[in-house]
């Protein structure tokens, strides 16, 4: 059955499930066997998983609001994640008090609408009938107000939490759930949500945004059960090899901490990948999984261990572009559509599912103008291995820049270095950085141009990250609104 059959009927339901700082590598379909994923597995059997998607930005911010609103950080404006402008501190100054979470609330002021005055794909969604539902994760400012077509709302005050103390968001309100894993709260509400949803006669776009597999990885923070299946993994998939001499994360390599990390992250993914079973099972129970769209994916990449470095983008100064770091999973099920078992090698970018998520809704005519990304709908069918014409992925992340085809990579730091060229057929570990090498000063210059001529297409000049106090330390306020707050702050560290 064509896609195009299922919208005469009825459009098809969404269940967009999106996590955060997993890497591609992070699931047993993926090639990571010590990883116990069989609901991610079960996705992938059922329909199709892309082995080269790509997140716009290494970091969760604006990576998630490119997903959202299909343009680059440089054109909406979130160019780190969001250390303000979340919430209201002073109001909600109690409850920073109740949350042990990193810095608390010692950095909001006032909410700050970010995505204000921008298009979202779930604000043509909810236009066009669909109900909207968030549990989970927002971090794209002002978290306590529903946005962009969502009607329900169950978020965090922040970007992460302590996995059994997180800051609820409902209402309008925040409290400290303490002594209850964040992981199964959000999937709770998700199956609240299904109840509802379900005896609705308009489709609905249902998201949840696990904070999973995102630090911290102490073994207080996740079930035991799962940190004990892990006890005893040594992860040889994993390189066990020097830390990276940018790295700002503290020291790794030689110490305890490599099996800690591991041990909880793998813990996370394994808690979150067991609840998301649950969801699929009450779609499949309520008879809803023929005409749902499921997607997984995630916010952004992560090494743990790669390269010797432990964490995303801003793992180490200056901000890295490592495939780790850019990479993420991508699953995709929809019968009669989608063919079940398949692996799509296409290049695709986290920019084109705006596009895509249109077209397949068959709401493609009402694309706004001047988006970067193009839908990937014809991949979907298992008849086509890449985009038609030029493949070629770009990201970002304030003053680093990145142009990847399938044979090169070139990462350019704006405005003093270091600069990276690799030749990822020959290298695909991205082991030998070539710039400045005899003999690969045109290839290093012909990517650059072009890297270039792309952005200057898309970029707001208002916005540009290239031009702003970008670090990897978070964002305070959107460019240009707070002259007496820096942008950001200077690196960890410095």
């Amino acid at each position: 059955m064509k896609s195009e059959d299922k919208t005469m009927k009825k459009r098809p339901n969404i269940l967009f499930i999106l996590s955060d700082d997993q890497g591609a590598w992070a699931m047993h379909c993926s090639g990571t066997p010590e990883l116990y994923t069989p609901n991610l597995d079960r996705i992938a059997a059922s329909g199709m998983r892309f082995d080269n998607f790509y997140c716009a930005s290494p970091v969760c911010s604006p990576a998630r609001a490119s997903l959202l609103t299909g343009t680059i950080p440089s054109a909406h404006g979130v160019l780190d994640w969001l250390r303000g402008g979340n919430l209201d501190g002073e109001k909600f100054a109690e409850q920073g008090q109740e949350n042990p979470y990193a810095d608390k609330y010692t950095n909001e002021r006032k909410p700050i609408g970010y995505l204000d005055g921008q298009t979202a794909y779930t604000d043509i969604l909810a236009e066009n009938g669909y109900t909207c539902a968030l549990s989970g994760k927002w971090h794209m400012g002002d978290s306590v107000r529903p946005q962009h077509g969502f009607s329900k709302w169950y978020t965090i005050g922040l970007g992460g939490c302590c996995y059994y103390h997180p800051d609820i968001v409902e209402d309008g309100n925040i409290t400290v759930e303490h002594g209850k894993y964040v992981t199964e709260l959000f999937t709770n509400r998700a199956l609240e949500y299904l109840d509802t949803l379900d005896k609705e006669e308009e489709p609905f776009y249902l998201a949840v945004h696990y904070t999973a597999p995102h630090s911290p990885w102490g073994r207080e923070h996740h079930p035991e059960k799962w940190i004990q299946y892990y006890e005893d993994c040594d992860v040889a998939s994993i390189p066990d090899i020097p830390d990276h001499p940018d790295l700002i994360t503290g020291p790794v390599y030689g110490t305890e901490r490599r099996k800690e990390n591991l041990r909880g992250y793998f813990a996370a993914v394994s808690a979150m990948d067991e609840q998301i079973g649950r969801i699929l099972d009450a779609l499949e129970e309520k008879q809803l999984a023929e005409d749902t769209i499921v997607i997984f994916t995630a916010d952004n990449g992560m090494s743990m261990g790669q390269h010797g470095v432990w964490g995303k983008g801003n793992a180490t100064f200056p901000m890295n572009m490592y495939d780790s770091a850019v990479k993420v999973p991508f699953l995709i099920s929809y019968p009669g559509v989608v063919p079940a078992g398949t692996v799509c090698h296409g290049m695709v970018s986290a920019c084109d599912l705006f596009p895509t998520l249109l077209e397949l809704t068959g709401m493609g005519e009402q694309m706004p103008e001047g988006l970067p990304g193009r839908s990937f709908a014809t991949l979907l069918h298992g008849t086509a291995e890449e985009h038609e014409g030029e493949i070629v992925v770009f990201d970002e992340y304030g003053p680093v820049r990145m142009i990847r085809d399938r044979e090169w990579k070139y990462v350019h730091r704006y405005p003093y270095g270091r600069q990276e060229l690799y030749h990822l057929t020959e290298d695909p570990g991205e082991e030998k950085n070539l710039y400045g090498q005899p003999g690969y000063e045109k290839k290093a210059l012909e990517m650059k141009i072009q890297m270039e001529k792309w952005f200057l297409k898309y970029v707001n000049p208002e916005l540009d990250g290239t031009k702003e106090g970008v670090t990897g330390s978070g964002q305070l306020c959107r460019p240009g609104i707070h002259a007496d707050r820096p942008l950001v702050y200077p690196p960890v560290g410095t």
